[in-house]
């Protein structure tokens, strides 16, 4: 016999369905399911949705993490609020969710098995291909219901990134949130067409990303510093009790650059993640194997390490350090702050743990 009843339209029912946080009584807290889709096996494919609702109204704040499915300090950072809160939510609703991408997260993957990225398909289709279709049922059953957003991102692979905001600084509402995360460095860009922060930022949900650490690893220091900016944030709302920490210097920027390698070798890092540099410093070192100098690699100007490779060995044209540069003047105060910066500062101890990946020497400039 025929079965004639009609195909399910899982699209427009999971769009169209109830705000799933509202299950979630006042002052409550637990873990919800959001079916994005199918397996080849015809069952649902869900992530896992974690709600806190405070005891009065304000706003709803979504925190998303592993949208690239191998970035999973964001999905460490979800994880230890959830297990040991470090605030009590006084108002609003808290969304997280730690793996957007489960597809490329089970598979190490900043990818989807079709091996299109996520975050270049938002808001999606209930119609296109895999990445867009798993898009579209997250945006429309999570992202449109958020006043705002919180995206938490790593460096690439066989990179790592300094803590970094990026934003769209020309909204203001965006901008003040971006300051309030409580970063020394943020960066002024409306984000990749079919970026998710893009897209909800569009829809009416202002949304910031943090770049932080690298791919694979739950860095302790990274944690805690995204743990701090969450805080700082929702304390910026008046969704949790205080005012947002300010951090010891701040740079705002829209220039930044990727120093190349202009020949193959094997590096010795001479900075690391997070330290200033001048117009014309050595930043790496490349040696053959045979154990002669090949060039030494220079910062085009004066700039702050934004991210660097984590991978010793360069062929030519490949990135070794991502510089941000200041504003003219702004670089000597902002050096004046570090070097008075205490050792134990969450600022110096990121930078600290960030570099322990690579080794790190000296330059010798009167060699040559």
């Amino acid at each position: 016999m025929i079965d004639k009843t009609p195909a399910r339209d899982d699209a427009k029912t999971r769009s169209d369905a109830p705000w799933f946080a509202d299950s979630t009584a006042v002052g409550e807290r637990g873990w919800h399911e959001l079916i994005i889709s199918e397996s080849v096996a015809g069952r649902d494919i869900a992530i896992p949705v974690y709600v806190w609702k405070g005891h009065e109204p304000g706003p709803i704040v979504c925190v998303t993490a592993a949208v690239h499915g191998d970035e999973i300090n964001g999905t460490g950072t979800i994880r230890s609020i959830v297990s040991d809160p470090p605030f009590d939510l006084l108002a609003g609703t808290l969304v997280m969710v730690p793996v957007v991408n489960l597809l490329g997260f089970e598979r190490h993957s900043r990818y989807l098995p079709d091996r299109r990225d996520l975050n270049r398909s938002f808001p999606g289709s209930a119609t296109g291909s895999l990445a867009s279709r798993l898009a579209h049922a997250f945006f429309n059953q999570l992202t449109k219901h958020c006043d705002y957003g919180i995206d938490l991102h790593t460096a690439a692979v066989r990179r790592t990134n300094f803590p970094n905001v990026r934003a769209d600084l020309s909204i203001p509402e965006l901008r003040d949130f971006a300051r309030a995360f409580g970063t020394e460095l943020i960066i002024d860009s409306g984000g990749p067409k079919g970026s998710l922060r893009q897209a909800a930022t569009k829809a009416g949900c202002p949304t910031i990303i943090l770049e932080a650490g690298e791919v694979w690893k739950v860095e302790s220091a990274v944690v805690e510093y995204t743990v701090r900016g969450i805080t700082n944030c929702l304390r910026s709302l008046k969704m949790v009790e205080g005012t947002p920490s300010r951090p010891a210097y701040r740079l705002e920027t829209d220039s930044s650059t990727w120093v190349r390698a202009t020949a193959g070798g094997f590096l010795e890092f001479h900075v690391a993640p997070g330290e200033i540099v001048h117009d014309g410093e050595a930043i790496a070192t490349s040696w053959d194997l045979g154990g002669a100098e090949v060039e030494t690699i220079r910062a085009p100007r004066d700039g702050i390490v934004l991210g660097m490779t984590t991978i010793p060995s360069v062929a030519p044209g490949d990135p070794v350090v991502h510089l941000t540069y200041p504003k003219k003047g702004s670089l000597k105060k902002i050096e004046q702050v570090m070097e008075n910066l205490d050792d134990d500062s969450l600022h110096e101890r990121t930078r600290e743990d960030l570099s322990r990946n690579f080794v790190v020497t000296d330059h010798d400039d009167e060699e040559e």
